[in-house]
């Protein structure tokens, strides 16, 4: 295999979006350890992620939590594939159900790192990604089959959203009222229902709860919400 980080390859620009300090220490570590000259750029929530990926439009690869705050569910992911379609995103999760990782890559993953995975396997999950390939745990990549999700129209909803718009149908999933949303993006009201009105007309929806049942579509247990399953006994 021809090394990634030697002579041609160019120092290599990663983005890590995680709201875990440690976590986003961590991994940014396990990234030097493969790539030592590793360029990298963090980001703590949505709003702080869409500005990395507008200055850095030429980093290799983003590792995406799926729980980044300012985002619900799949809906990040979606979004930035949407208006970043030339950045290559690998989701990095604590929820490690076999379902979670290949919808991931259904809605544009390039591939899906447990939180879990040790060191090597994180240089393998990189260098797989940078390579152009789709990475899955072994044990998932050899049960997911290759005929992708069924179309999602909430998906293609979400990745045709402006950033207000976005912002808008996040801040409306977690239940707040038009005037919380207003001062929380620090617009007029009428400028968040005109927001809800291209929404709304986008979903073909009639109202706010139609509106949240289908956002909420693109839902993903948080880890602690879940029982992972049990691990199968070794071989006798």
């Amino acid at each position: 295999m021809t090394n990634p980080n030697g002579p041609g390859a160019g120092r290599r620009k990663f983005i890590v979006a995680d709201d875990h300090p440690l976590f986003r220490g961590a991994l940014c570590q396990s990234i030097r350890t493969t790539f030592a000259d590793a360029e990298i750029v963090e980001a703590m929530d949505m709003e702080s992620l869409q500005r990395c990926a507008a200055e850095h439009s030429d980093a290799d690869l983003l590792l995406l939590d799926l729980h980044m705050p300012g985002a619900h569910g799949f809906s990040g992911l979606i979004f930035l594939s949407g208006q970043h379609p030339q950045l290559p995103v690998m989701v990095v999760s604590a929820n490690e159900k076999p379902e979670v990782m290949c919808r991931s890559v259904d809605y544009g993953a390039c591939g899906f790192l447990p939180k879990s995975a040790p060191v090597e396997t994180i240089g393998e999950a990189l260098q797989a990604a940078l390579a152009g390939d789709i990475w899955l745990p072994a044990d998932v990549a050899r049960q997911r089959t290759t005929g992708g999700a069924e179309h999602d129209d909430v998906a293609d909803v979400v990745a045709s959203l402006t950033p207000q718009q976005f912002r808008v149908a996040t801040m409306l999933a977690e239940g707040l009222l038009n005037k919380q949303i207003a001062y929380e993006m620090n617009v007029t009201e009428a400028t968040v229902k005109a927001h809800l009105t291209a929404l709304f007309r986008k979903l073909g929806v009639n109202s706010r709860t139609q509106a949240v049942l289908a956002i909420s579509s693109l839902d993903v247990e948080a880890p602690g919400q879940f029982t992972p399953p049990p691990k199968q006994p070794a071989p006798a």
